[in-house]
């Protein structure tokens, strides 16, 4: 007997064999037909194939039932394709059931449908989850005003910055692994960072120390997306890294323009976690996608996160708009979008598509600890580090151009509220999360047992959903 599994990933085949059957046996390729002499009989379900050797059929048919919970592990276990097909759904329940008053959250649906009414957004997507149950899932007004389309729960949207979490825990998993440090050198993985620069208004000088791992997860590297002194701006509009065609290139012309101030001396949203993209691929040894797909995306069952939207998945696909003057306009029709074409640059910060149900299952593993239905992407020890503030006081609180976000801290791969203040009244300290260009977002507040996500398509970010509704979602846990 012999249990063979297909990994359609690395496209080859794993077996384990049964001695007892097999002594003397010519060793046998699983799915490459067998001599013509030996004739065998095949018992094939999802990525698992059981072959049996005519003549010790019986003893075989004796030690499968004797192993079957061998077996069974080694089926649960082996590869992250099976592992998708067992996935487990989140629990969904009623909000009494999960502790939420409906009355409340009854505030959410006439919040959210004046925002559509009043065309400051065309339509989105609000999901709750309070002790480990799907407690509110809705969804509101059109995916696509001009097909008139209305949103479904499923919709794919570009979530754009709430890649950079999902990118930071794939290099957290290389961490835990060996594969890389975080107080690596990042030139130990891309050797032209070994001649970085600093802009200053004196002109150029190389850095008081170099970039590190860690610098890139916290935003405190110095590199941004182009904002900073003259010399940075100049090099970053002439070499046009985001325009890579992969990101071996992009890294190549990053490693050309100076950053905006030595590492760790202050905070700067910038091109850091598409860099630690690249050292994933370098420290792995696979391209980006395919590193996240295996490590992420199939344990998770996260079935429609990628850098892609394949063409059977188009007519879920959301449209884009900008919001000017109080009315929307169309800026990225489904079919005609960058996402709906082949990519070769996948950036890990802000490249991803992804739906409502598979970025929750990502921020429940991350809740739960690193792990979701048997499958352990991080240790409980290195989500701490992405959900709890590690920046140095100087790069305290962070900020962007003069809006200073006051209580807000970073850690790898998450903002953290360590101070309820004006800037975000309505946060609870602990609460963690980020958001997306085109106005996504996301928290997590450990101590509430809650986990929001809230999705809509409107460029420029807006702060509307966010403010209108947190508030609301944490008076809505019944004590």
């Amino acid at each position: 007997m012999v249990l063979s599994r297909w990994d359609a990933g690395q496209q080859k085949a794993f077996s384990w064999q049964c001695d007892s059957c097999w002594k003397n046996q010519p060793e046998i390729h699983p799915f490459i037909a067998p001599a013509k002499k030996q004739r065998y009989v095949d018992f094939f379900w999802s990525t698992f194939r059981l072959e049996f050797l005519i003549p010790s059929r019986l003893l075989c048919a004796i030690h499968l039932v004797l192993m079957k919970k061998f077996i069974l592990l080694i089926a649960l276990g082996t590869t992250g394709i099976s592992q998708a097909v067992i996935a487990k759904e989140l629990p969904l329940a009623t909000p009494a059931k999960a502790g939420l008053s409906e009355t409340k959250l009854a505030e959410i649906d006439r919040f959210m449908e004046r925002q559509v009414s009043d065309q400051k957004q065309a339509g989105s997507i609000v999901m709750v989850s309070h002790g480990g149950k799907i407690g509110f899932f809705q969804s509101y007004g059109l995916m696509d005003r001009e097909a008139q389309k209305p949103m479904a729960k499923d919709t794919i949207f570009r979530i754009y910055s709430m890649s950079k979490a999902i990118t930071t825990a794939g290099a957290l998993h290389l961490y835990e692994a060996g594969k890389i440090g975080l107080d690596d050198e990042v030139s130990k993985y891309i050797p032209g960072f070994a001649n970085l620069t600093v802009a200053t208004t004196n002109g150029l000088r190389p850095p008081l120390r170099p970039v590190t791992i860690r610098d890139l997860m916290l935003h405190i590297s110095g590199l941004t997306y182009g904002e900073g002194p003259r010399a940075l701006k100049e090099a970053f509009a002439r070499l046009k890294p985001m325009e890579s065609t992969n990101l071996a290139e992009m890294v190549e012309k990053l490693a050309q323009v100076p950053l905006a101030f030595d590492p760790e001396s202050d905070w700067s949203y910038g091109v850091g976690i598409d860099v630690l993209g690249r050292v994933i691929e370098v420290a792995s040894g696979k391209s980006l996608d395919e590193f996240l797909a295996h490590t992420i995306f199939q344990p998770l069952d996260m079935k429609d996160t990628s850098f892609r939207v394949p063409p059977e998945k188009l007519g879920r696909f959301a449209a884009n708009y900008a919001r000017t003057n109080g009315t929307l306009n169309l800026i990225d029709a489904p079919a005609d979008s960058k996402f709906a074409k082949q990519v070769t640059l996948f950036s890990g910060g802000g490249g991803l598509v992804s739906t409502a149900r598979d970025y929750m299952r990502f921020l429940t593993m991350i809740e739960q600890g690193g792990s979701l239905d048997g499958h352990r992407i991080l240790h409980p020890k290195t989500v701490k580090l992405m959900s709890n503030n590690l920046l140095p006081d100087k790069a305290f609180p962070i900020y962007f151009g003069k809006e200073k976000r006051y209580g807000t801290g970073f850690g790898l791969g998450f903002a953290v509220c360590t101070e309820v203040t004006s800037w975000d009244p309505a946060a609870h300290v602990g609460e963690f999360g980020w958001d997306g260009a085109a106005s996504t977002h996301y928290w997590i507040s450990p101590a509430d047992k809650m986990i929001v996500v809230t999705l809509e398509q409107i460029r420029p970010y807006q702060w509307d959903t966010e403010r209108g509704i947190k508030k609301t979602i944490y008076d809505a846990i019944q004590k």
